[in-house]
């Protein structure tokens, strides 16, 4: 059901353009990373839309030299949701579903951005998620996923960085729906219980294809949510595997994830095997993500900009840290055949767990 207009911030209710509604919770985001791994260096940019409270916001992060670097902006929507510009923050859709471009120019920091990302997948739908607070539904989303390349430059002070297509590669996605965002809820389903979420996302990149597997566990550790599919570079090919299936080791004392094993069964039910291993950690907070002060769709004001830093060396593992991406080794497996690549592994794993051994909303 993907058209076109998809690419765009116009949605009403999480379903493609055709269908309509709306909620106080409705939102319409922009999403992308971009990572090259021999240079161990990291972007991100999101800009979102929340037409029910009349906000637009934006960050945009780089990790560079062990220095996360951040400039987060918000200003009311007026209602227009098409002129997509945050501050110094701007997206633009060059050829929808195709190219799209992302520009910062923030003169206080002295972070400056022009980099375009050109998709080399189709862009997927993935499926439908819904999540629930007792009988309330609190999570409605629709999200397409598309990989490709970067190209362009960015600048940080008197440093520039020349982002080349043939080592920045990345993952954006376009989503849109019903989550909470803004203020807390007032008045949560009654009792109130722990909250809990457990996400683990992981688009890898090959030499001739990508994968993409998530998985969105219960407290018992049951899927709730999950993908696993195969895209082959510059084709309209793919495939879905099945019976997806994961193990988790933890560095000690934590939450965050020190190897992942991914097995799926193919078409023909055999094998694939991944394995991942994190190296280059980065914070979501930087865009805004569980962020106290600059949360999405947060009301900052008329037109308000923040810029700050994080020592990539500290890992506080509190929130707002605990939700992170990591640019990653990854190796894949299928028919005695190895394929070496680099992915992305984002984690945000709060409340029980029971397989990982977690009780409480944060224990380690």
């Amino acid at each position: 059901m993907l058209t076109k207009g998809d690419d765009f911030p116009i949605h009403q209710k999480a379903s493609p353009l055709a269908e309509v509604g709306s909620s106080r919770n409705f939102y319409d985001r922009y999403f992308f990373n971009g990572y090259s791994s021999e240079d161990k260096i990291f972007f991100g940019a999101v800009l979102c839309v929340y037409p029910n409270l009349n906000i637009m916001d934006a960050a945009f992060t780089i990790a560079h030299k062990g220095i996360q670097h951040n400039v987060r902006a918000s200003r009311i929507l007026n209602l227009e949701r098409l002129d997509t510009v945050v501050g110094p923050i701007e997206v633009k859709v060059i050829e929808p579903l195709q190219k799209l471009q992302v520009l910062v120019s923030d003169k206080d920091s002295g972070v400056n951005v022009d980099i375009t990302f050109d998709g080399f997948t189709e862009v997927l739908q993935e499926p439908q998620m819904f999540l629930y607070d007792g009988p309330r539904k609190t999570m409605d989303t629709c999200r397409m996923v598309q990989h490709g390349s970067w190209a362009g430059q960015i600048k940080i002070e008197d440093f520039t960085i020349d982002i080349d297509q043939e080592k920045f590669v990345g993952t954006r996605d376009r989503s849109w729906g019903v989550r909470p965002v803004g203020a807390y809820d007032s008045q949560p389903s009654a009792p109130m219980s722990l909250p809990q979420f457990y996400w683990l996302w992981n688009p890898a990149h090959f030499d001739d294809f990508t994968t993409q597997f998530h998985f969105v566990d219960d407290s018992d550790g049951n899927l709730v949510n999950g993908h696993s599919i195969l895209q082959y570079k510059n084709k309209r090919e793919k495939e879905t595997f099945s019976d997806l299936e994961k193990t988790v080791e933890y560095f000690k004392g934590s939450r965050r994830v020190k190897f992942l094993e991914i097995n799926a069964l193919d078409k023909n039910k055999d094998n694939i095997n991944l394995k991942v291993t994190p190296k280059t950690r980065v914070f979501m907070c930087g865009l805004g993500y569980m962020h106290q002060e600059w949360g999405h769709g947060h009301f900052k004001g008329e037109n308000e900009r923040t810029y700050d830093t994080y020592n990539l060396s500290e890992d506080p593992h509190d929130p707002p840290f605990l939700h992170i991406q990591s640019i990653s080794d990854v190796t894949l497996l299928r028919k005695e055949k190895t394929y070496n690549g680099s992915c992305i592994l984002e984690e945000l794993i709060l409340g029980p767990h029971l397989p990982s051994g977690f009780k409480d909303l944060f224990d380690r």
